[in-house]
């Protein structure tokens, strides 16, 4: 997780150049467009039919990520004219098509057929196939962007403001793509570092034109716990956002098909709900409090934790959680009974007569997770919640988010899936943006990340074997706030930018990008609409 959690720390198929005919992907066996597969794809050079040769073979839509499969055509393309209309034959895709429309600067016709000039926004008859995946059709002067799900409509959406934006020209022909992970995103804490609702909000419209879909917001920590609360409004800081605030950040997120995923960390990580409650402040038999932990062992521990879970559970109406679960400070002395014997106790009490302060810390997460999941969601946790030999074994049904590296004696990641576990790469070799770079971190690149980093690639700079591929479901950049004022707002967001573009290109196809760093980025330059 965050390094300065971490007491033990030792010390971007890409679109192809103007120059290029065409690249089509011959997906394999295994792998097409509805299906993922971590494996290399071969690619070809192929034009469709067409009725006239007075138009050169277009070429490939430039975007970031770039599409991974373009049949070449010939004809002039599309580009929004002064009777340019969007259009949508489903219902479902009134708010894309609306966007759209207002993006582009045309109207926005309703359901309606399309006419000549026109793009229409259509969800697949069958509704068979990845649900992120879609079909882009330029020909006879209009655009047709249809797939089995809105979200895949939407990112069609974007590889059409993204080619206009780059070339003013949707080129003919017919793009099929999708994702190759199926989560993609940003990890923000603003537990140490206070973000706007603005600020947010800016981060998601940048997130959303590069098809990621993910928005993990740690909002507690030993700093300051920054969402307004209802059950406990005591452990609130001053600065925080409202549950309004989070309300419009979920609503907007939502609209561009953008999960956010709170985070409560526990049993570690606490400090700031502790100063409300010490008398749940883990302490040992010289009566010393470890920073962040919270005494398991106490009945009034699990209650408040329960209590935030359930009531940010609400709050956050997406498929998943975080409950935390990493660095409890319990397990980092040399013989934990010994010094926290009412830990030791309470093991045995709950487990038997052999348990050991490892597997009460277990069950703790355990526990957790069967909140999350009677609130019907997904829970996720740390890699180094996660222990092996106890009594106590962490739930299958738990996600894990890798990202040790650093620390000395961390679990190689290979140890979780040969255990059949699903992990999310937050590898902090690449992926950590740690504000101050305390703890021998440095800021990430987002160059180092295009040309090296894959999501095999979950710990240090070796990627784990490709059977595994399935269990990999995607990644996140984080950004940590250890010491908060060593950047403003304004610089982490132009600091996360190339290696956001970095991590979208990567995760929607993990093959060796054709373009060079420098043409990449020029290109994240032409698209980028946040200016």
């Amino acid at each position: 997780m965050s390094p300065s959690r971490a007491p033990l720390v030792a010390g971007a198929a890409v679109a192809v150049a103007a120059a290029v005919t065409l690249t089509v992907v011959v997906w394999p066996e295994d792998s097409g467009p509805g299906t993922r597969s971590g494996a290399s794809a071969s690619s070809r050079t192929s034009a469709s039919p067409s009725p006239t040769r007075s138009y050169p073979l277009s070429t490939t839509p430039r975007t970031v990520p770039a599409v991974r499969e373009h049949t070449a055509a010939r004809g002039p393309g599309w580009k929004p004219a002064e009777d340019s209309t969007v259009v949508a034959a489903d219902p479902q895709l009134t708010d894309e098509a609306k966007l759209l429309a207002d993006e582009l600067g045309i109207g926005y016709r309703g359901e309606k057929p399309a006419r000549p000039g026109d793009v229409e926004l259509a969800l697949a008859p069958s509704g068979k196939g990845d649900p992120e995946s879609y079909t882009l059709k330029t020909s006879d002067d209009r655009v047709v962007i249809s797939g089995p799900g809105e979200a895949g409509v939407f990112y069609g959406t974007r590889t059409l403001k993204q080619s206009l934006a780059a070339d003013s020209t949707v080129p003919e022909g017919v793009v099929r793509d999708t994702p190759d992970r199926p989560q993609r995103g940003l990890n923000l804490d603003i537990a140490r570092k206070h973000y706007s609702a603005d600020w947010i909000e800016d981060r998601l419209r940048e997130m959303a034109d590069l098809k990621l879909n993910q928005l993990g917001l740690h909002f507690s920590d030993d700093q300051a716990f920054r969402i307004e609360s209802d059950t406990h409004p005591e452990v609130v800081s001053e600065d925080h956002l409202t549950k309004a605030e989070v309300r419009r950040i979920v609503k907007l997120a939502r609209s561009l098909h953008i999960t956010v995923v709170g985070e409560i960390d526990s049993p570690g990580h606490l400090g700031a709900v502790m100063r409300a409650h010490p008398d749940l402040q883990l302490r040992n038999t010289q009566g010393v409090a470890r920073q962040g932990a919270i005494d398991i062992s106490k009945a009034g521990s699990a209650r408040i934790v329960d209590d935030l879970l359930n009531e940010y559970a609400e709050l956050f109406p997406g498929d998943w959680f975080h409950v935390g679960a990493d660095e409890y400070q319990a397990l980092t002395v040399s013989d934990p009974a010994a010094s926290y014997p009412q830990l030791a106790a309470a093991a045995r009490e709950k487990y038997g007569d052999d348990a050991t302060v490892q597997d009460l810390t277990e069950g703790w997460l355990n526990d957790r997770a069967a909140v999350i999941r009677k609130a019907e969601k997904i829970p996720k946790a740390w890699n180094d919640g996660f222990f092996s030999g106890g009594k106590v074994t962490a739930d299958k049904g738990i996600e894990v988010e890798y990202w040790t590296g650093k620390e000395i004696g961390a679990r190689p990641p290979q140890d979780y899936l040969a255990e059949g576990r699903k992990v999310i790469n937050l590898n902090d070799e690449y992926l950590y943006y740690v504000l101050g770079q305390p703890n021998d971190f440095t800021y990430p690149t987002g160059e180092r990340i295009y040309e090296q980093w894959t999501p095999f690639v979950l710990r240090g700079t070796e990627p784990v074997a490709e059977r595994y591929s399935k269990q990999i479901l995607g990644g996140r950049f984080a950004v940590w706030g250890d010491l908060p004022d060593a950047q403003t707002q304004a610089q982490v967001a132009e600091g996360i930018r190339m290696p956001l573009n970095a991590v979208s290109q990567k995760l929607w196809d993990p093959r060796e990008p054709k373009l060079t760093w420098a043409q990449f980025t020029a290109l994240a330059d032409e698209v980028d609409s946040s200016d």
